[in-house]
């Protein structure tokens, strides 16, 4: 009997295939992590064959731990990070190596066409703003400044497309990354003026076929299927970016409930809901994206912070020098255990931070390759417990500064990724927000959106809608209330938040362009 279904998810950290019962039921997954490197100051780069052999391997591992899986298999899902840029030539072998959404080289170019009037149009096209980590720009940089890296490139994935094309051999990518790159929202089809604003048109047939996976799919090839020990034949399904199917299995659409949804995790991603193509809110600002649902005429707007977690990780980082240095190594769960801790040591004089952590600079709701993170209005009156208090504030406000870009604050978010473990986060987010903070006892809610689509591409469910009422609602957590006295107190430091990031603008720049010297060997005699 063909009674499960897996949903690969490809992410930045981690690669893993989960196995799921036809009505939602996780019953098994396994991973590996992920492996990228740096190129430079601001590049970074995934080696392709690997990234498929990782996850042909997370696959085979998975057949270990589920009895008779070859001939339960009903489809196969695939997801994986978002942006950056994976090229193949004619014969299907790899470009290069694939660019990544970290990767930030293209940032002048994004300052320049952003600066270009025609922006405008493109944006209303699109629904997203312009950043370094999108093809486009990457694909803008190469043609500017290396056109050999696309001598023989005949097509541009991205990181699941690629997989999708090792699984099935069709060269495709779905309508999520298609059309927030170079589409049109309302009609989810490329746009030839997007394509010409971003003086790509000798390139366009790098642009693969929009595939919609919850009516399209393809065969598992001869090849792949001797790989991971599935039989050929067995059907494949492209997902959309693993955004838009986290956000599908942690209930950002569910009809009848209107909640926002935040993604904390290595990064930061905030949702609302627009339920027709008059509803999707276009910022001034030009930032955010658009991102198709699967369900039709309904898309996923969202404001992006570059890091989320990453931030936690290196004010962890510094505890943990500190420790070495007096000679004693702690491990990341041994530091993240004493958090709680750290946070009741903090004072009650107030600390801002700006969570812009990575070198690849800010997305949402602001774009800047040069932003930097900071602490604002530090003292003597402060310690490690408020650096650490600090951050989590300034991650919350990060995620607020989002979802005032898309309109009013949403009254429940729901909560995933990493961070949806944290007491302290959910409470702080809650506060920030004003909002009421509900979690899911889903563990794996990318793989499952994934299993959701070709759920419904194989008819198991007549509508989206009907498979959210299996897979998603059993599993909601009861909303957490905010506490009132935190949200005030979160309400009269917000604008100060805001108002120091917008003052510290040039600061960075100034130092992203070298105006303040940098080289520490001085002779201070």
């Amino acid at each position: 009997m063909r009674d499960l279904l897996i949903g690969i998810d490809a992410g930045t950290s981690v690669i893993k295939s989960v196995a799921f019962d036809l009505g939602g039921r996780q019953i098994a997954a396994a991973a590996v992590p992920n492996t990228y490197e740096t190129v430079g100051r601001t590049g970074a780069v995934q080696d392709l064959a690997r990234t498929w052999k990782d996850a042909a391997q997370t696959l085979v591992a998975l057949a270990e731990k589920v009895e008779n899986l070859s001939d339960r298999v009903a489809a196969i899902a695939v997801t994986g990070q978002g942006d950056g840029t994976w090229m193949i030539d004619r014969h299907g072998e790899p470009v290069g190596k694939g660019w990544l959404w970290l990767d930030a080289r293209a940032g002048k170019v994004v300052e320049q066409l952003r600066s270009d009037s025609g922006d405008v149009e493109r944006f209303s096209h699109t629904g997203a703003g312009l950043a370094a980590c999108q093809q486009g720009s990457q694909l803008r940089w190469m043609r500017d400044n290396a056109p050999d890296m696309l001598q023989d490139a005949t097509t541009a994935f991205h990181c699941k497309d690629w997989l999708y094309f090792k699984l099935t051999g069709a060269r495709a990518t779905d309508p999520s990354e298609a059309i927030f790159t170079f589409g049109n929202f309302r009609t989810r089809t490329y746009s030839s003026n997007v394509i010409s604003f971003l003086d790509l048109d000798k390139l366009s047939f790098l642009l693969p076929e929009i595939v919609d996976g919850t009516t399209t799919r393809h065969p598992l090839g001869e090849q792949a299927a001797a790989l991971i020990g599935l039989p050929a034949g067995t059907p494949v399904v492209l997902g959309y970016v693993d955004v838009v199917c986290t956000a599908l299995g942690a209930g950002l659409y569910e009809p009848g409930v209107d909640a926002g949804c935040s993604i904390i995790g290595s990064t930061g991603m905030h949702m609302r809901l627009a339920t027709s193509p008059d509803d999707v809110r276009l910022n001034r600002d030009l930032t955010g994206y658009t991102m198709c649902m699967p369900v039709t005429d309904t898309y996923a707007q969202m404001q992006s912070n570059m890091a989320a977690t990453l931030n936690i990780d290196w004010v962890l980082s510094l505890a943990g020098g500190v420790l070495k240095g007096m000679g004693r190594e702690s491990t990341k769960v041994e530091l993240l255990s004493h958090v709680e801790e750290w946070l009741a040591e903090a004072s009650d004089t107030p600390l801002l931070f700006h969570p812009y952590i990575s070198d690849a600079g800010e997305r949402g709701p602001f774009v800047d390759a040069a932003a930097r993170a900071s602490f604002v209005g530090l003292s003597m009156a402060h310690g490690f417990g408020d650096l650490v208090r600090a951050v989590f504030d300034g991650l919350a406000f990060a995620a607020r500064d989002c979802y005032a870009e898309m309109g009013p604050l949403p009254h429940r978010v729901r909560l995933t990724g990493g961070a949806a473990r944290s007491a302290a986060l959910q409470t702080t987010l809650g506060g920030v927000l004003g909002a009421s903070v509900q979690t899911s006892r889903r563990e794996e809610a990318g793989a499952a959106g994934a299993a959701m689509i070709a759920a419904v591409s194989l008819g198991i469910y007549p509508d989206m809608a009907g498979c959210v009422a299996e897979w998603v609602t059993p599993y909601q957590c009861a909303p957490e209330p905010a506490d009132p006295k935190l949200a005030l107190h979160y309400e009269a430091l917000f604008p100060a938040y805001q108002q120091s990031r917008l003052a510290l603008r040039p600061t960075w720049h100034a130092l992203s362009q070298g105006a303040i010297a940098t080289d520490r060997k001085v002779d201070l005699k």
